[in-house]
């Protein structure tokens, strides 16, 4: 340790450490743009700076190393100038429409300007002219409002592994492009949405569908029903500025229900399917002498760069559809036929955490007969502005369960929301449908826990099952690399492209904090713990269908709704 003077207080700090990070650590903060957490610093944006004695220039506190006795001034008239002349000149040539932006009141460049009292525009330049593309089923650019902090490329290249986009051109005609300046559609996009998840403005958002969700609503013909996802539960009290994990299920049940939808849905019941379908398809392919390692399927972001960049793992891939797939392919032949609708009259939306799940949505393997699986998907983002959009009152209604047939699930479905969720629930029924008996001890320890890279080996009598959990796609490059060069003998892997899994997915609200993210993941643990059905195989709805429906799993029909295929994707750019 070592002792450094901040602001006339005197501090210990790590010999080695960032003038930010001991900042941090000892509840200071100063502005930062381009700075992101774990990730080495670039000292773009210089919102950072600081005073310290002795040197001739103000220093960028997230990449100068602390040293022993220095004297540091974080808020300096100097300082505060210099910072305040860093937003001024980012805001002389952004586009003047914060009250139409999609980032207005929870936009970096915004508060900072509140923050450093810029309420006159002392510098005029041309504002920016750049063409929005919406060529991406998932995310829209809109490269007027970018301000070169650069988050986005770091993460698409250093966290995903995809590189869809990054700086062209020099100076002050430097912008973040596709290759080629092609839209996102012909990129190597993968749809995550991660780069969305850290831009500072509205430089990048996800694309509406709100105009045909609404027709629908509107319309006498339609049967509008709605699921929502494993983690929306978990993190939609956040945009209504309710602690973070809190669960809200019923509460979001009944709000949806006001807004107009005829019928609500857990997608969790689809992940209790997908589980079903997914271990037995693994112990035929352990006891079978089947393509190993199984790879999961229920992440579209993992599947689009698996096609693009690792198609040689393609026939190791579930071919089971997502949750949300296959909640939307029972929904418009069993639901239908149930309810004696006409699977053409239903309209089917999802709430996902997802951006990659609207293109998912919309993919021509999601399709039966020409009729789309689900219709339309909205984040979690957008649920909560539809909310706000139509009046409702989060705090003063009561709660409501969700509808059946599709409304009942296990607390395995749940954890799909958390990265080694599905592992863990896809090892509990696997373990049963191999010995006939429950696991004794149901907790997968090892897969929990925001790691990168998870392992563990699970013994089930007598055969030793080793599998893999791996979030952000850059890990999964990694990983594969080992399986492929024969240093990883692994039979299971689940892959999902947010670190952490959907609990911090593209969808989900920006702005939040690691410990937002470890609330969410605590809070779908606890579910687990507290409620008494925890494995997919006995949900009683589950039975049901396979009883009336299905059949069995991997049979004809499950097959023909719950399964489908990938192939070979060609990256343009």
């Amino acid at each position: 340790m070592i002792t450094i003077d901040i602001n006339n207080k005197k501090i210990e700090a790590f010999e080695g450490e960032t003038i930010l990070e001991a900042l941090e650590r000892n509840g200071m903060t100063v502005p930062t743009l381009c700075h992101m957490k774990n990730m080495f610093p670039t000292g773009a944006c210089r919102m950072c700076v600081v005073e310290v004695e002795g040197a001739a220039n103000l220093v960028p506190s997230c990449s100068q190393p602390v040293a022993n006795g220095m004297n540091i001034k974080t808020h300096s008239s100097r300082v505060i100038n210099a910072r305040k002349t860093i937003i001024e000149l980012l805001l002389s040539n952004h586009p003047d429409d914060c009250l139409y932006c999609e980032r207005n009141n929870n936009c970096e460049l915004q508060s900072l300007a509140c923050e450093l009292n810029v309420r006159e525009r002392r510098i005029s330049g041309d504002k920016n002219k750049h063409k929005i593309d919406s060529s991406s089923p998932s995310i829209v650019r809109d490269p007027a409002k970018c301000i070169l902090c650069g988050r986005c490329v770091r993460v698409c290249e250093e966290i995903e592994g995809v590189s869809a986009i990054d700086f062209v051109g020099r100076g002050s005609k430097t912008v973040i492009e596709t290759a080629y300046g092609k839209g996102l559609n012909v990129s190597s996009c993968v749809n995550c949405g991660q780069c969305i998840m850290v831009c500072p403005t509205g430089a990048l958002r996800e694309k509406k569908h709100y105009g045909e969700i609404e027709a629908a609503l509107n319309n006498p013909k339609k049967k509008v029903v709605i699921q929502c996802a494993p983690s929306i539960s978990v993190s939609l009290a956040e945009e209504f500025g309710l602690k973070p994990g809190k669960d809200i299920m019923g509460v979001m049940n009944a709000a949806l229900r006001k807004i107009g939808f005829d019928y609500v849905f857990d997608t969790t019941f689809g992940a209790d399917l997908t589980i079903i379908e997914e271990a037995a398809e693994l112990v035929q392919r352990v006891t079978t002498g089947g393509v190993l390692p199984m790879i999961t399927s229920c992440c579209p972001g993992w599947i689009k760069y698996a096609e693009q960049f690792t198609p040689q793992f393609l026939p190791n891939l579930s071919t089971c559809k997502s949750p949300q797939q296959m909640t939307g392919a029972i929904i418009k032949s069993y639901f239908a036929e149930v309810e004696n609708i006409a699977h053409e009259d239903i309209y089917s939306v999802s709430v996902m955490p997802c951006t990659a799940k609207k293109f998912e949505q919309q993919r021509e393997e999601m399709t039966q007969k020409g009729i789309n699986d689900v219709d339309a998907v909205l984040t979690t983002r957008e649920l909560a502005k539809m909310i706000q959009l139509y009046g409702i009152d989060i705090h003063n209604i009561e709660p409501e369960l969700a509808d059946s047939p599709l409304g009942t699930r296990s607390t395995a479905g749940k954890i799909f929301g958390s990265s080694g969720g599905v592992m863990e629930a896809a090892i509990r029924t696997a373990y049963f449908n191999i010995t006939g008996k429950e696991m004794e001890n149901l907790k997968v320890q090892e897969v929990r826990g925001h790691k990168g890279i998870k392992e563990a080996s699970v013994n089930i009598e007598g055969l030793e099952v080793n599998v893999a959990v791996i979030s952000g796609l850059k890990n999964a490059e990694i990983y594969l690399k080992e399986v492929e060069a024969g240093n990883k003998q692994v039979h299971f892997i689940e892959v999902m492209a947010c670190p952490g899994g959907c609990i911090n997915g593209g969808g989900q609200p920006i702005g939040s904090d690691e410990k937002a993210i470890k609330a969410r993941m605590k809070a779908l643990y606890d579910i687990d713990d507290k409620e008494l059905i925890k494995v997919s195989h006995k949900n009683p709805y589950i039975v049901d269908l396979y009883e009336k429906f299905l059949e069995k799993p991997l049979g004809h029909k499950s097959h023909h709704l719950l399964h489908t295929h990938y192939k070979k994707r060609d990256v343009l750019l």
